[in-house]
């Protein structure tokens, strides 16, 4: 579910997609306009309608959703080297969480005011749209089945004449000016009352063909469809261009599946039959719900300016449309994976697991908004408090510093043997920060200048590349080479967190195992009756406000090993000190460490 505080980038991601959208469709149409059937010209349209509803499907339900990965993570283990040498464990002051503030702008009161301005049309036009259909209702119970056997003769010959089989209701109405069709389940097709009495038998037959080809097309359900989109989209100007564009080639379109049923002797008197109704009321309540013979005195002009000037569809006319419409298809189609990664829609991970366990500890989160996620190796097995949160992709802060330390190692800007980095000389709040680093001291103390100049020697793509190998969270680098990790675009659940310790505590990735060692030395934090704890904490601060808190990490015990994230937050006083005592203290109730 969109909330107020994602609306900003759902909202202009809207904008830009159904802009972009509409945009082709209009320039295809006036590039192609001789080369088009009028049934194509009405067709083109619907690529409108397949991508506005993009931008409010999640990535995981399109199926291209797995096939942005570039490195196969199958690869081979590389072969296994000693043992390292016993590496010295934190001091007791490992808790001691240390950040650094980032500035960010507030867009909460834009993303409110702009999601209530947008809820309030919704609303308003949601009003009229029941309005509409309270009037089509009132339509239907004053409408009179006709009783001329003639014209119901005439009727079901025209229903005939098109192939159609189904039920449909024709009768005669007080209520309407002009002829309408309408009805999903079951289908109306009115005239105003008395209309035998002023229009000729060619006349209605003529009527009959033009409202049934609307059935025959179901263009009363595209009708509902559009309608619901424009009220999504109602403060897009363009969609409601499109729209009406779309109902006019609509009517076009049945205007040319008409003429091409008839002899070309009788495009006047169809023509004419259109005019007798071109003085009548257009613009009633019911008009994007029902489909009317008529309409603006300008859209009726255009309309008899094709019928004069209608020519039977050659064959080759058809192919040339039939092959703009797969080409612009596959084009505006095309378009879905490149669509840039909302903030709704990649917010939450999709998991799926049999062996889960869901349970309250919410009594360890006092004050904090957050969830716990636990996994059992020798048992195969999930604990998991909050289970939305669980899902909940937030900014990692210092906790992606153990993958920005392995790709270090992997590229080749640090080793092993050589991981020093000299001091930028700028001066930090933090005195530890102040000096030279190596890859220990740089994790001890979460030195973030020193794993945003390993960013900065990588090869452009590099950190892309290596993000979408571990599937990384939503593996977003938009931030800034700089910034990415710290409350930024880069973002990941505490259920990623805890798969993607595994697969690091198994080398599941086929990098070096050396390297793999080497970090999983840095992160040693204590130990404790047998039990080793590994781990790293993160703290978000942005404006001064700690909003953010991460521990991340594992318990080597005996045959066993457990994997953990714990993740809160709240608007000043989330930090990873904090969600590092929540975890201790639910680790050792749980008898775990």
């Amino acid at each position: 579910m969109i909330t107020s505080s994602q609306f900003l980038s759902v909202f202009l991601e809207c904008l830009l997609v159904s802009s972009f959208a509409i945009g082709v469709i209009l320039l295809l149409k006036r590039l192609l306009k001789k080369h088009l059937t009028a049934q194509a010209h009405y067709n083109l349209w619907f690529l409108v309608l397949l991508a506005l509803p993009l931008p409010l499907i999640p990535l995981q339900f399109m199926p291209f959703a797995d096939s942005l990965s570039f490195w196969n993570s199958n690869s081979s283990l590389q072969s296994q080297t000693a043992p390292s040498a016993e590496v010295p464990l934190r001091q007791n002051n490992w808790m001691e969480d240390i950040t650094v503030s980032v500035e960010r702008y507030d867009l909460t009161l834009l993303n409110n005011a702009l999601f209530f301005i947008w809820i309030s049309g919704v609303a308003i036009l949601t009003v009229f749209t029941l309005l509409a259909m309270l009037k089509i209702s009132k339509i239907k119970k004053h409408t009179n089945s006709l009783r001329n056997n003639g014209l119901l003769s005439l009727f079901e010959d025209c229903k005939h004449k098109l192939k159609i089989t189904g039920c449909i209701i024709v009768g005669e109405s007080s209520l309407v000016k002009t002829p309408m069709t309408f009805g999903l389940l079951k289908t109306y097709v009115v005239l105003p009352r008395h209309f035998d009495e002023w229009l000729s038998e060619k006349d209605i037959e003529y009527i009959f063909l033009h409202e049934l080809s609307h059935y025959k097309n179901k263009d009363f359900a595209v009708n509902y469809f559009m309608v619901i989109l424009q009220v999504l989209y109602w403060f897009n100007p363009l969609v409601w261009l499109a729209f009406r564009r779309m109902r006019l080639d609509r009517e076009i379109a049945c205007d040319a599946k008409v003429l091409n049923s008839l002899d070309e002797k009788a495009y006047m008197e169809y023509g004419n039959s259109i005019i007798h109704f071109a003085h009548k009321a257009s613009r009633a309540v019911t008009v994007d719900l029902a489909n009317h013979l008529n309409g603006s005195k300008k859209q009726i002009k255009t309309r008899i300016e094709k019928i004069a000037c209608f020519k039977p569809e050659s064959k080759l006319l058809r192919w040339k449309s039939a092959a703009v419409l797969l080409f612009a298809g596959i084009f505006i189609a095309g378009q879905a994976p490149f669509i840039s990664v909302m903030a709704h829609e990649n917010s939450s991970y999709k998991f799926k697991d049999d062996n889960i366990i869901y349970e309250d500890l919410g009594n360890y989160f006092a004050g904090f908004d957050g969830s716990f996620v636990l996994y059992d190796k020798e048992a195969d097995q999930y604990l998991i408090h909050n289970r939305n949160k669980s899902t909940l992709r937030v900014s990692p802060n210092s906790t992606y510093k153990i993958y920005s330390a392995l790709l270090g190692l992997e590229s080749g800007t640090i080793t092993v043997e050589n991981s020093s980095a000299k001091w930028n000389g700028l001066k930090y709040p933090i005195d530890s920060w102040n000096a030279d680093q190596d890859l220990t001291s740089a994790i001890r103390n979460s030195v973030t200048w020193y794993f945003q100049s390993l960013d900065q020697q990588v090869q452009p793509g590099t950190i892309q590349t290596f993000l979408d190998r571990i599937k990384y969270g939503n593996r977003d680098l938009t931030g800034g080479i700089d910034e990415y990790w710290l409350e930024s675009s880069l973002k990941i659940s505490p259920v990623e967190q805890v798969q993607l310790l595994k697969k690091f505590y198994a080398n599941q990735f086929g990098f070096k195992e050396k390297n793999i060692q080497t970090v999983k030395d840095s992160i040693k934090l204590e130990r404790k009756e047998g039990a080793l704890l590994s781990g790293k904490t993160g703290t978000g601060t942005v404006n001064g406000e700690n909003i953010n808190g991460w521990f991340i990490g594992y318990v080597e015990s005996g045959q066993d090993t457990y994997f953990f994230a714990t993740n809160i937050q709240n608007e000043d006083d989330s930090n990873g000190s904090k969600a590092a005592e929540i975890t201790l203290s639910i680790l050792k109730q749980k008898g775990i460490y």
